[in-house]
């Protein structure tokens, strides 16, 4: 079967189990998601690719991949503690490197953690956090950002929908998430109060060839099956928008 068209943000491989060794390893990557109330509920601060870049003119958050010096000098990298460590400072150093921002890693809430499918020919394991942003003077740098904003989560779906802004699946996602939740604080809150949620994604075809991402809480996640009975946690990505089907986890 053919693939229908792809949406443009479906930056996944081929769709279906990958003949890619699944032991390959994802380069180990984070971001941190900046908020702000406002008078009309919270803002996140979003940063634009250039286009001479991986993922080059998406909207994204400031982040990248975690380097070697971002990891503690004592510890064991086996460690849960160790890598969390190297992910926090990764997030803060990118934040300063690609927006002149000044944050302190320890502020940092972790919330999920995505890994892509094998056959995504850029593949990053990504950190996610959030934390609330302070008032400073955002300078790009011009060499891998070339704008920024502020904006609301839903405006920024909207956006999407219309086809006015990119975002890949992980940032979609997290722009959803973070539109049902009325305050800063409330989002902190459930965050610091729920475990970190893992995004292993894996990408089917519905009968009609539309391309869909799974996660592990879908009822047909375990044997590649669009159509079994049960829980959903998918989103599909037909050429003309990404549609989000969430039963089974609450956002």
């Amino acid at each position: 079967m053919a693939d229908a068209p792809r949406h443009r943000n479906d930056m996944y491989g081929a769709a279906g189990r990958p003949k890619t060794d699944p032991a390959r390893p994802a380069v180990p990557a984070a971001t941190v998601v900046l908020l702000r109330d406002t008078e009309h509920g919270p803002q996140v601060l979003m940063l634009r690719k250039t286009s001479r870049i991986a993922f080059g003119g998406m909207w994204v958050f400031p982040g990248g991949r975690i380097d070697p010096a971002d990891y503690p000098e004592e510890g064991d990298p086996r460690a849960q503690d160790y890598r969390h460590s190297g992910a926090r400072n990764a997030a803060a150093r990118e934040a300063r490197e690609e927006a002149g921002l000044d944050l302190d890693a320890s502020e940092f809430v972790w919330f999920s953690h995505w890994t892509p499918p094998p056959d995504v020919p850029a593949r990053f394991a990504t950190w996610f956090f959030a934390a609330r942003g302070r008032e400073q003077t955002i300078q790009v740098d011009g060499g891998e950002i070339d704008a920024h904003r502020w904006i609301s989560p839903a405006e920024a779906l909207s956006k999407h929908s219309a086809g006015e802004i990119d975002l890949v699946a992980p940032t979609w996602v997290t722009l959803y998430q973070m539109s049902r939740h009325p305050t800063v604080t409330a989002l902190l809150e459930r965050f610091r109060t729920n475990p970190a949620r893992h995004y292993m994604t894996r990408i089917a075809r519905s009968t009609d060839a539309v391309r869909v991402a799974m996660w592990r809480e879908d009822a047909g996640y375990e044997d590649w099956n669009l159509d079994a009975a049960g829980a959903r946690h998918r989103l599909w990505m037909a050429e003309s928008g990404f549609t989000f089907e969430h039963g089974a986890v609450e956002y």
